[in-house]
């Protein structure tokens, strides 16, 4: 499995065990990754049900410091970064000068309080490194370092209702006691992590950032512990269809550098109150004008396939937008999906017609998310 003769494919720190899990492993993102291991629909139950284990190491990680570190991420992102306490985090999203997105990202501020630690999609890390790098030596009026710390930071996540009950043996913090979108450090298995209540799954879970030189031994330990609770490794390939119930977006599909997070149903993270950003005044005139298009949730009433990224959606026979994100659910048992359609066809209970293998197949729009825990 080779990756171009220039650049070869890379290899989390964990490629070996996963190996020796028995996954199949494909390209994905510049990296070799595991699809699967005991299969997707098995993968994606345990996560619903108990608990999986999710290798993110291909993930970029950047961090944001200096006494200018606050207003310069107020120009470049979407959200009110000053709304962060220590430890807080927050869903956030990199705009472009046309009001749409390089990426969506998660902001930390530290628990200490000092600087920020920015999480990045794998797919765009060096464009997102090299975008806020340049961003901030524009910045000469402020006092501002953008370190990319992608390749000294390991990361993995543990995700589903056994999740907390799996990890507070192997810690001295409470877990309990700490909420969602927030951060605090500590040692997990006598690992010292950055230990975070965040996800992409739609469940209760932690993301796990360590010296990437130990993120091995932190694996290792979860695994153990989690034998009993029914913990299991999972691949890409579920890491997929529970984010698609949940309603999470996904770069190149859901968003894009020609999609308006107003139009991508993300507008609750930006906040145009807060003082002018990077893409600031033309996401301000589309709201104003109202979204010419927008994401809207749908299942199919037949049996006839899933809808997949790219089809072509229709309404009496004429295209109105296009799939973005498209399985059968395991969870619910039937295909759903996700589309960006003009406006005035937009709307739940309203019909869709999906092209799957050149005929047009009804679907019914539906409220998102597909899925939600219970007690969420």
């Amino acid at each position: 499995m080779t990756g171009t003769a220039a650049e070869p494919l890379r290899e989390t720190p964990l490629k070996e065990r996963h190996v020796a899990l028995g996954a199949r492993l494909i390209p994905f993102a510049g990296w070799v990754m595991p699809v699967q291991y005991a299969g997707i629909l098995q993968e994606h139950h345990a996560v619903r049900n108990a608990a999986g284990l999710f290798d993110l190491n291909h993930m970029g990680q950047v961090a944001v410091d200096g006494a200018d570190a606050l207003p310069f991420l107020q120009s470049v992102t979407t959200n009110d970064v000053a709304a962060l306490e220590p430890g807080g985090a927050q869903y956030s999203l990199l705009p472009n000068e046309r009001g749409g997105l390089i990426d969506d990202i998660i902001i930390y501020r530290r628990p200490s309080g000092n600087g920020y630690f920015v999480v990045l999609n794998a797919s765009n890390r060096e464009r997102d490194v090299a975008w806020l790098q340049t961003k901030a030596a524009e910045r000469t009026d402020l006092n501002v370092t953008v370190e990319d710390v992608s390749d000294r930071t390991g990361m993995i996540a543990i995700q589903g209702p056994r999740a907390e009950a799996i990890v507070q043996p192997l810690c001295g913090l409470d877990l309990a006691s700490l909420p969602g979108f927030h951060m605090v450090e500590g040692e997990i298995g006598g690992v010292p992590a950055l230990v975070a209540r965040t996800g992409y799954t739609g469940e209760d879970g932690f993301e796990f950032y360590t010296p990437v030189e130990r993120i091995g031994e932190l694996w290792d330990a979860l695994v153990r512990q989690g034998a009993s609770e029914g913990l299991v490794p999972v691949g890409l390939g579920a890491r997929d269809t529970l984010r698609l119930e949940a309603r999470m977006p996904l770069y190149g599909n859901e968003l894009s550098d020609d999609i308006s997070p107003l139009e991508a149903g993300v507008g609750w993270a930006v906040k145009l109150d807060k003082g002018p950003f990077v893409g600031s005044e033309p996401m301000r005139t589309m709201k104003a004008a109202g979204p010419p298009r927008r994401a809207v949730g749908f299942r199919m009433l037949e049996r006839s396939g899933s809808p997949r990224h790219g089809y072509e959606v229709q309404v009496d026979g004429r295209p109105v937008g296009v799939v973005t994100s498209g399985a059968m659910s395991p969870t619910l048992g039937e295909n759903i999906g996700l589309a960006l359609v003009e406006r005035d066809v937009a709307g739940v209970g309203k019909p869709l017609e999906i092209v799957i293998r050149g005929r047009a197949v009804p679907a019914v729009q539906i409220k998102t998310p597909f899925y939600k825990r219970p007690g969420a």
